[in-house]
């Protein structure tokens, strides 16, 4: 269930809210180590089964023919670096960092089309966040530029409202058995 209204206040994606063609929020409690958003990330994109990078490698093929970019896959990551590793401007995956704070990570990626922004925002409960829970938020927010931005998100939509509680869900499962 989209979990926009609970974003915490000091969330950076807030600032990206304003008139999107499409917002979703989800969130789950995890077993929280004190691993900074960036490192949630990567362990969620890692973790991407084969059928989600399936249905990218087709949309990949697919939007060629329409002016879009081919992002590669999801779970495309250089496994040799961690969070620390990049910097602001490079690619993690199919997105580019934008911003990166210990809790918040904001991840995007921009053309002609739309501009879609990612925030991993990780909460912690209770005074000591390390060996406890956090609840970790994924939110994105799309802004499309022209009808073909708007066309694109069609299919899309629905798609990406089962990927992402999916990934979620599968990232506190791996993190519950650590």
């Amino acid at each position: 269930m989209p979990d926009l209204l609970n974003l915490p206040s000091d969330a950076v994606i807030r600032d990206e809210m304003q008139t999107p063609w499409f917002a979703d929020c989800h969130s789950v409690m995890i077993a929280y180590q004190g691993q900074s958003a960036l490192s949630l990330f990567l362990q969620m994109a890692a973790q991407t089964p084969a059928w989600i990078d399936g249905l990218m490698w087709v949309r990949n093929k697919l939007v060629s023919m329409f002016g879009l970019k081919d992002l590669g896959l999801l779970g495309a990551l250089d496994s040799q670096r961690i969070d620390t590793d990049y910097q602001i401007g490079e690619r993690v995956g199919i997105f580019t960092l934008a911003a990166n704070r210990f809790h918040e990570v904001l991840l995007c990626d921009n053309d002609k089309h739309l501009q879609v922004t990612l925030s991993i925002y990780v909460q912690a409960m209770g005074a000591q966040a390390m060996g406890h829970q956090a609840r970790l938020y994924a939110t994105t927010v799309v802004h499309t530029h022209n009808l073909l931005g708007r066309l694109y998100m069609l299919p899309v939509t629905p798609v990406h409202r089962l990927i992402v509680p999916r990934s979620l869900k599968t990232l506190a499962q791996s993190l519950d058995s650590m």
